[in-house]
């Protein structure tokens, strides 16, 4: 394959000795800074060691959007992605309206549920509750604010949106001046910050009402609907929210063969890893990838999950 060449670019992941028909890959991960670029590095070298023919090098990207762009143009074989704006891509439509991208889902590798907290002294029991109560919807610019303002407008819920940086919000709801906010859990558990708010403030979690969570299946394909069971924190019982997963997509041209050899590498590695991303310490890609998908596997995709007697679910089947 021919590519661009890049100011920025990982480390050849050598774990094979080259041969003159190895098949270069481009993987477009994130910035070297976050842990995300880590996991794609050991993706890299799972390609390399155990993906015969193939040879990969992973490349620091601005992440979902850059990727996608990038293997529009070519210069990228596969990349990082939020199933959230995949969709999006796929669909044509929000940031690529009128210029759909012919993409195809790899795997997705980790969730991030969607968790609104509350000081339980705020007096809200229900998401219909937070009308006209001062609420962070997540940070400021973040994929997190946006859908949850997706959601909001799709459920028909309304708040007293406040903005701020994470610094910012936690500070105002532990001195009570915003009852509450939207955060990204670590896989299903609250996240460090939310951790920091319950050192001082008893809190709660709102879910969504069966419902709700039936409206936002039917109406919101670009997200998951998860159920978080028991123990997100001490005391906190089990509960259902909105989702969105990070995964691995590629350009539909790329071959049957190749998508296969990558993703049986990817999925029968029980250590790499969880080495390079702790949380993905005795996670299941395979369900997470039937659980957040949003858009059809890449075919060769589709034949390792057949090869395991997995049936996938309709919104991850290929095209006939």
């Amino acid at each position: 394959m021919k590519h661009f060449a890049f100011a920025l670019m990982g480390a050849t992941l050598l774990g094979s000795p080259l041969s003159a028909q190895d098949t270069d890959l481009l993987i477009g991960s994130t910035s070297a800074s976050s842990s995300h670029y880590g996991y794609f590095v050991a993706v890299g070298q799972l390609i390399n060691e155990n993906a015969e023919g193939l040879r990969a090098t992973v490349v620091e990207t601005g992440a979902t959007m850059d990727n996608i762009r990038r293997m529009e143009r070519g210069q990228v074989d596969l990349g990082l992605v939020t199933t959230n704006v995949v969709q999006h891509a796929a669909a044509g439509k929000n940031d690529f309206e009128g210029k759909p991208q012919d993409l195809k889902l790899l795997w997705v590798y980790t969730g991030a549920p969607q968790n609104v907290v509350m000081r339980a002294d705020a007096g809200v029991d229900s998401l219909a509750g937070l009308s006209d109560v001062r609420f962070n919807p997540g940070i400021k610019g973040s994929a997190t604010e946006a859908t949850t303002e997706a959601v909001f407008s799709t459920l028909g819920l309304t708040a007293d949106y406040v903005r701020g940086s994470t610094t910012d919000i936690v500070g105002m709801i532990k001195d009570n001046r915003v009852a509450g906010y939207v955060k990204s859990g670590s896989g299903n558990k609250l996240d460090g910050s939310t951790m920091d708010i319950a050192t001082s403030t008893d809190i709660a979690i709102l879910g969504l009402t069966p419902e709700q969570a039936d409206t936002l299946r039917a109406e919101m394909p670009d997200i998951s609907v998860v159920d978080i069971p028991e123990g997100a924190a001490d005391g906190i019982p089990a509960y259902t929210t909105w989702s969105f997963g990070v995964g691995v997509a590629a350009p539909a041209s790329m071959d049957e063969d190749t998508a296969y050899k990558i993703v049986k590498a990817v999925m029968e590695d029980e250590t790499a890893q969880a080495n390079a991303m702790a949380s993905l310490k005795g996670a299941n890609l395979a369900d997470m990838t039937l659980q957040f998908g949003t858009i059809p596997l890449h075919p060769g995709a589709a034949k390792w999950f057949a090869e395991q007697g997995i049936e996938l679910p309709a919104k991850l089947k290929p095209a006939e």
